[in-house]
């Protein structure tokens, strides 16, 4: 099963950056455009664009870009005139930063939450839980962010409104520069987890198993940790895979409200500057990000699972 995913990961990043690079293509004007602006010669424009290879046909210029690529060569930026790799390797490192303590917390929260709902079903928590999830399931996260921004950092004045955390001193401060941003990331993603949770587990626990651990006097704690939860989890993880996905996308949005310096609004900015070797490095590593977090879910499902295993 590795095997064949590795297999098809491979033609699928091929793909996509056939499809990148074409979508990029249908955009007017070019990068030489963009760097010198309106008011430059034709003689400029030439010159520059004779430099940055703009002047060979697309299909020269994907292949030149794909045979360098596949020799581990990522291209150089257009518009900064840097090494690509770079160029984006602190921006990956900011959004790993964001995504990885997003992630942590998400985690906790979203299987925490849904094994309240499930174990007090029908009561009020259950009832409030619900109400706050469904809420969140239809807020785009632009919408939260904003919605956190008015409250914690103009009303409240409790958290910095943009995470610029190149100004941070300290540690701490960092954590309180980025504690919006992953908020936004949090909630957005644990609203689908926590109703998927909750009604994962409330089949297990009505399931026959339990039933029977039940009636052999386990104790309860110990019937929902190693009898019910193990095996609720599968549903959880592809949920989580799915949100995981989502957050590769979705982060271009939440850095964009938060004037975040990571791989998502350096995506945004390329794009305006139409800069296609910055652009398709990014699309490969959000690709393979993606790819590899698909792969990683279906195997915890498979060793999770008894009957799959």
């Amino acid at each position: 099963m590795v095997l064949t995913r590795f297999g098809i990961a491979l033609i699928s990043l091929l793909a996509v950056s056939v499809i990148i690079f074409w979508c990029v293509e249908m955009l007017p004007g070019d990068a030489a455009e963009r760097i010198l602006g309106r008011n430059a010669t034709p003689e400029a424009l030439a010159l520059l664009r004779e430099k940055l290879h703009l002047d060979l046909s697309a299909g020269q210029r994907y292949l030149r870009w794909l045979t360098a690529f596949l020799s581990g060569d990522m291209g150089t930026s257009l518009v900064a005139e840097r090494p690509v790799a770079d160029y984006i390797s602190s921006r990956i490192a900011n959004t790993a930063l964001l995504s990885g303590l997003a992630l942590l917390l998400y985690i906790p929260v979203s299987i925490t939450l849904g094994v309240l709902t499930a174990i007090h079903r029908g009561k009020p928590v259950d009832h409030a839980i619900s109400v706050v999830v469904l809420v969140l399931m239809c807020l785009p996260e632009f919408v939260i962010g904003i919605l956190l921004i008015s409250v914690f950092a103009i009303k409240l004045a409790w958290l910095p409104p943009l995470a610029l955390i190149d100004q941070a001193r300290s540690f701490g401060e960092l954590l309180e520069l980025i504690a919006l941003p992953t908020i936004t990331i949090v909630a957005a993603m644990s609203a689908y987890a926590v109703r998927m949770m909750r009604e994962s587990l409330i089949e297990v626990l009505e399931s026959s198993y339990v039933l029977m651990a039940r009636l052999k006097g386990l104790p309860k704690r110990r019937v929902l940790l190693f009898h019910a939860l193990p095996n609720a989890l599968g549903p959880a993880i592809n949920i989580t895979a799915l949100n995981v996905a989502w957050m590769i996308g979705g982060v271009v949005v939440v850095e964009s409200v938060f004037e975040f310096p990571g791989i998502g609004r350096l995506m945004v900015d390329s794009i305006s500057h139409k800069d296609v070797p910055v652009i398709l490095a990014i699309s490969m590593v959000m690709t393979g990000a993606y790819i590899a977090t698909n792969l990683v879910a279906d195997i915890l499902v498979i060793l999770l699972n008894p009957k799959l295993r």
